[in-house]
């Protein structure tokens, strides 16, 4: 009984075997609906009953199937609201670089300000007298 109760879990939890199981099972419904008008098991009040309990149970298992899923998908949701995605890259980006926070001690540092220096005079020519260049002559 566990080994079953193991197999079982194991085939609900894979969606590609699910997904191939149903797909079979559609293709042999299909081939019956033939088949069960040639033999006359539509007028059969059994085979009629038996189809419409199969039809009710599996149309109730694959709402179930899709309610699994729609609560997985809302952890998922919730889990991304708690810790978002952005969060996770400025975390592992300061983790695994010498990159910061915005707002860190670091980036708060103030630079000085240096005042830019007069430039030193050339050819003979005295502190602040500075000959007029071809440009700047009056027209």
């Amino acid at each position: 009984m566990n080994l079953t109760k193991k197999l079982w879990a194991a085939i609900q939890g894979d969606p590609v075997f699910m997904r191939r199981v149903n797909g079979w099972f559609v293709l042999f419904w299909v081939a019956m609906i033939p088949v069960s008008y040639e033999l006359g098991w539509l007028k059969s009040v059994v085979y009629v009953s038996a189809l419409s309990l199969w039809a009710l149970v599996s149309g109730h298992w694959s709402a179930w199937q899709a309610a699994r899923v729609e609560v997985v998908q809302q952890h998922q949701v919730d889990a991304e609201a708690e810790h978002p995605v952005e969060q996770r890259v400025v975390e592992t980006m300061v983790e695994r670089t010498d990159v910061q926070p915005e707002g860190s001690v670091e980036e708060r540092v103030v630079e000085k300000t240096v005042e830019p220096t007069k430039p030193e005079p050339s050819n003979g020519e005295k502190g602040g007298e500075q000959s007029p260049s071809p440009d700047s002559q009056p027209s």
